[in-house]
């Protein structure tokens, strides 16, 4: 059943702001448009193609797939297909042209998003999370345009992404983190691990495991009860997430129980 209630009046303007920061920072490259990115198989201007492609999904548009997608080194499941077929679409097209395409389906959804009720975000729908809300489906969408902004910059100017949308960025995030923890890293049953984000929007995410791992607000004796904490910035949490090129573990601080901090190290790259 759908679980994650997100007011549309505070989440829209900055999916609407990331999108505006994304069409900035393209101008800004330049050149640097036709070059590799830091994603495997993808330029810069097939970042820019992607994001086009799932809001034109979302406005229930659609491509034709051209042949061989699936044969990609790349292309390793049904979601990567998807992206590539839109990223095909626009693939060796003038940067005018894609941009121009950019502004008119951003133009489109931003309109879509600002006409929505709580009632509309609260409607169960799929999203690439299982199923959940209509909400939760715009959070993923706008760590997912946040993350590509990461990308973008990491490839070609450099600099600090949008500050406005981490804290969505990081509860995206932390939703996760359970199942990093508990499924992927195995931490045994009574273990309590804690996340120390730092940067634009610091946090500590609690994780305590009990036969299942799930948030806590506060452990049992309070912080010192933490079998592991580790320490890391939150852009280099997503990176490290979304198993960029810069992701660095050794970015990360890990305090207490070395073995397992290293487990949950070795689990963060969940995303598809």
């Amino acid at each position: 059943m759908p679980t994650t209630s997100i007011d549309p009046t505070t989440l829209t303007p900055d999916l609407i702001g990331e999108w505006a920061a994304l069409r900035a920072l393209a101008d800004d490259i330049g050149e640097q448009w036709t070059q590799p990115s830091i994603l495997p198989g993808w330029t810069n201007a097939d970042i820019i193609a992607h994001i086009i492609g799932t809001e034109s999904m979302l406005d229930g548009r659609d491509v034709e797939a051209p042949a061989g997608l699936s044969d990609l080194d790349h292309v390793r499941n049904p979601i990567g297909e998807f992206n590539e077929k839109w990223v095909e679409h626009f693939r060796g097209r003038p940067a005018d042209e894609v941009l121009a395409a950019f502004d008119e389906i951003i133009g489109v959804r931003s309109a879509a998003l600002s006409a929505m009720s709580q009632s509309d975000f609260d409607a169960e729908a799929a999203t690439p999370a299982g199923p959940d809300t209509y909400g939760r489906f715009m959070r993923i969408r706008l760590f997912d345009c946040w993350i590509h902004e990461v990308d973008l910059r990491d490839a070609t100017i450099g600099g600090n992404p949008s500050a406005a949308p981490v804290g969505w960025v990081l509860d995206e995030v932390s939703a996760s983190l359970p199942f990093v923890v508990g499924k992927r890293a195995k931490a045994p049953s009574g273990s309590a691990v804690a996340f120390e984000i730092t940067g634009a929007a610091p946090r500590t995410v609690r994780i305590a495991v009990a036969g299942r791992a799930g948030l806590v607000e506060a452990f049992e004796g309070g912080d010192e009860a933490a079998d592991v904490v580790l320490t890391v910035d939150a852009v280099d949490l997503v990176r490290l997430v979304g198993g960029r090129r810069r992701a660095d573990p050794s970015a990360v601080e890990v305090c207490g129980d070395h073995a397992l901090g290293q487990a949950i190290l070795g689990a963060l790259n969940y995303m598809i």
